[in-house]
């Protein structure tokens, strides 16, 4: 049986990736931080799995990092603990760059000197091709950063690459444009607008405040891509890839969608709020995963229009059930 490290378990991708290794037959390892809430509930689904288990660990926390390695001799080590909130970034940017960058260096060196043959995967953003022009964005484009936590992202990035040739650790980065789901975070804008639409529509809310509705992104499932994650640590070559799903929609579509899944008119309950905004825009991303459909495989299941309908529904749903 083969056993993984998630760090970040607790988080959406990293719920997804523990389901998603536990059915393949692992024993996953799960990391995360000591809060004082719990806030477990992503993978409160799957304490009671013999072959999943939870350790408190801290990206600051070298001796608790080499604890682990040496506690359960994983095969694979998924890193994807970090503060990924971009606009909090920039409130917080020692402690972002703290996590995002340095964290990452303390795994890879925790692997080098303990055991260079655990397959590591490093989450890379697309945040950091930044404000770059020239999309649509691959493997080889320019990274332009546009915010702390996308700054962080490429010195962990050009890291991974550096142990990767220096060291010989199977090492790979997984880009990832945005994925989303109904277990992303209230406070990122696709589950904000998701969840408000819904406690509009049963009469629980009655404005929906925003900033920029023009920004385009490239959205996925967290599912799909958690799976291009895994069949990266399968390659018999390590290697950084492009995951995306090749279409770029606005903040303005994805709120219109939504609202017309409700039946209800967005602009009536919208107020646009100027602190919202970030002090540096990243105005349009666009991936190219050509190299990951090819060499991987991978090809996302979802649509931009499945993944609207089912983070609404199941907002919809928990929501009308809480409120009875």
């Amino acid at each position: 049986m083969k056993t993984a490290i998630i760090s970040g378990v607790t988080g959406q991708d990293g719920s997804y990736l523990a389901e998603f290794l536990l059915s393949k037959g692992y024993r996953v390892i799960g990391l995360k931080r000591r809060t004082s809430l719990l806030c477990t509930d992503r993978i409160d689904h799957i304490f009671d799995n013999d072959n999943f288990k939870v350790e408190y660990y801290d990206l600051d926390d070298v001796g608790c990092l080499y604890k682990m390695l040496y506690k359960y001799e994983p095969d694979e080590f998924y890193n994807l603990a970090a503060q990924s909130h971009v606009r909090v970034s920039f409130d917080i940017p020692e402690h972002t760059v703290n996590g995002v960058a340095l964290g990452t260096l303390r795994i890879l060196e925790a692997i080098r000197n303990t055991n260079d043959r655990i397959r590591f995967y490093q989450a890379s953003s697309s945040e950091m091709f930044g404000d770059n022009p020239n999309t649509p964005f691959n493997e080889d484009s320019q990274l332009m950063p546009a915010s702390p936590y996308a700054c962080a992202k490429v010195f962990a990035h050009n890291l991974v690459r550096n142990y990767r040739e220096s060291y010989w650790l199977h090492a790979s980065s997984g880009i990832l444009f945005n994925h989303e789901s109904p277990r992303r975070g209230e406070t990122f804008v696709t589950r904000k607008i998701t969840r408000a639409v819904a406690r509009i529509k049963l009469g629980l809310q009655n404005e929906l405040r925003l900033g920029n509705l023009d920004a385009k992104r490239d959205w996925g499932h967290a599912k799909d891509y958690v799976e291009a994650m895994w069949m990266m640590t399968q390659q018999q070559s390590p290697d950084d890839y492009v995951i995306s799903t090749g279409q770029s929609h606005s903040v303005r579509e994805f709120l219109e969608a939504v609202f017309d899944y409700a039946g209800m008119d967005p602009y009536k309950y919208v107020k646009i709020d100027e602190r919202l905004f970030r002090p540096h825009e990243v105005p349009f991303l666009l991936g190219d995963s050509t190299k990951a459909k090819k060499q991987l495989k991978w090809n996302p299941k979802y649509t931009f229009e499945t993944l609207v309908k089912e983070m609404y529904e199941e907002d919809y749903r928990k929501i009308e059930g809480e409120s009875k």
